[in-house]
């Protein structure tokens, strides 16, 4: 491994916006014939790095040596012409377009036009690296890990030769990932360099040969991946000791709390969402539901917490004394007052459960002012309920009067699951509870949800890493289209069987 060729030296890289240093004198370099995987927890600057390797922002001071020339790199453009192409976490695709007039949107070369000539290109890159894209799709017909392999072939038809990947598996099944990593194994025995950024170390341990890994901006360790473990790198990317076990307790004393039949949901604009679902959340234990993004996981919560008009079906809240209610057709406040909390933590957190611009006590008051017409004038409860999250999360804050919005995604999060759960609900819902978050902040709010189990709380949780919905959760329900396509064991089921589930493959036989 040492005689390889350095595609790419970043030597004493720094960058920073306003009072914030994202990157610190890094350096880092960058070989052909390699997956090199940029490891680091969120705020660690990896995709900053990357950002400036591929002109979207230039340094602040360093140098770059691309082939181990001197380069400035002022623009995509420029990169391009270097070699570099990076395939963002948000497609950059037209959707009326079909593939191969993606693939050449904005080129300047001759035949571009010749859609033919285009296609033929296309299948020629395909069939040298295992993909597979039909040239004449349009984008709209395309699922995201098709969309995904349109983008890295649209770099790769622009001739390059160093990819960079920012979160590529984030989206995609257990399946759909094992296609990408065997591309990028043949990308790699070709000599291209391949630089995937992510935060899945089991994923790091499958596919890179070699691991860098930031922390606060700065260039904390190089190392070989099969020289070092999942433990060792996430002690250096945390910066101290992290214990990486979920708990997971026998549920307790479990009985049915919320029972959905034949749920079915439409969009405002008539799209079938959910479609006949039907199955039971018990108390004291966390229910995981997995599916691919917009499989309906969203609507099948704001349907039981009274945002989302049902079409048809029941949702029964049980009570201790075994009585019951239909949660369809309450509004939110009342299913709320039974104990139902959905701490929905959605992309665009201040939009729906924080305001940015208040403070952390106002935004406690924002939960308990269902309590009576006085909280106005009491803000004592709301102040100690803020520092009481502040101190069991964690949460890195100056003080419980800085605005919500000044704070990072992780400690905003721990805010609005604090909240949620400082109410005592029967139920808690939770939502891509830990999207975007680091290891250690993720591994307190799993143990969170524990204790909420613990507690006798009926835990619903949708997650997109199927590895912690298998360590979290008791019962895994599977959504493919809206429909249920499958109810697993925690404990006993297989990452790929899920996989099978979530797509259209094996949906029929896990029913059977």
């Amino acid at each position: 491994m040492n005689n390889k060729t350095a595609a790419v030296q970043m030597r004493n890289i720094t960058k920073t916006f306003g009072s914030v240093v994202a990157n610190d004198k890094v350096n880092l370099d960058i070989y052909k014939g390699e997956v090199l995987a940029l490891l680091g927890e969120n705020g660690s600057g990896k995709t900053t790095m990357m950002n400036m390797l591929s002109g979207i922002y230039f340094p602040d001071e360093g140098e770059i040596f691309i082939n181990g020339q001197p380069t400035v790199i002022s623009s995509p453009k420029d990169a391009f012409d270097h070699g570099i192409g990076m395939i963002h976490q948000h497609f950059k695709l037209v959707d009326v377009l079909t593939a191969a007039e993606n693939i050449v949107l904005g080129l300047k070369e001759e035949g571009r036009l010749n859609i033919e000539a285009v296609a033929a290109k296309v299948k020629k890159i395909c069939d040298a690296y295992g993909f597979e894209v039909d040239p004449y799709q349009k984008i709209y017909n395309m699922s995201v890990s098709q969309k995904q392999t349109v983008e890295i072939v649209k770099v790769l038809y622009r001739g390059a030769d160093i990819l960079i990947l920012d979160e590529p598996t984030a989206v995609l099944t257990p399946q759909e990932t094992d296609k990408l990593f065997a591309v990028l194994r043949n990308m790699r025995n070709d000599g291209k360099a391949v630089v995937i950024i992510t935060h899945k170390l089991h994923e790091v341990e499958d596919i890179s040969d070699r691991v860098v890994i930031l922390n606060h901006g700065k260039f904390v360790g190089d190392l070989i991946t099969a020289q070092t473990s999942a433990q060792e790198m996430t002690n250096m990317m945390v910066g101290r000791a992290v214990e990486l076990n979920i708990n997971r307790p026998e549920p307790v004393d479990p009985r049915p709390r919320v029972e959905v039949q034949g749920l079915t949901v439409r969009s405002s604009d008539g799209i079938l969402k959910l479609d006949d679902v039907t199955f039971t959340a018990n108390s004291g234990e966390i229910l995981g539901i997995a599916g691919i993004s917009g499989c309906g996981q969203k609507e099948l919560l704001e349907a039981i917490a009274g945002l989302q008009r049902t079409e048809s079906g029941t949702i029964r809240y049980i009570r201790d004394d075994g009585t019951a209610e239909n949660l369809v057709g309450k509004d939110p406040l009342e299913i709320a007052s039974m104990g139902v909390a959905l701490s929905f933590v959605p992309e665009d957190r201040l939009g729906m459960g924080l305001v940015g611009n208040m403070d952390l006590t106002d935004n406690m008051m924002l939960r308990s002012f269902r309590e009576g017409p006085s909280f106005l004038i009491n803000r004592k409860k709301p102040r100690l309920l803020a520092e009481k999250v502040v101190k069991d999360l964690e949460v890195n804050t100056p003080g419980v009067s800085t605005p919500i919005r000044r704070l990072s995604g992780g400690n905003v999060q721990k805010v609005l699951l604090g909240r949620e759960i400082a109410s005592s609900p029967t139920v808690l819902l939770t939502a891509y509870a830990v999207r975007g978050l680091d290891i250690n902040s993720s591994y307190t709010i799993y143990d969170l949800l524990t204790r909420q189990k613990q507690a006798g709380v009926a835990v619903i949780y949708v997650g997109e890493d199927l590895d912690v919905l298998l360590e979290l959760c008791d019962r895994i329900l599977v959504l493919c289209g809206g429909k249920v396509s499958g109810l697993v064991d925690g404990k006993t089921a297989e990452k790929h069987q899920i996989g099978m589930m979530m797509t259209k493959l094996g949906g029929e036989a896990a029913n059977e």
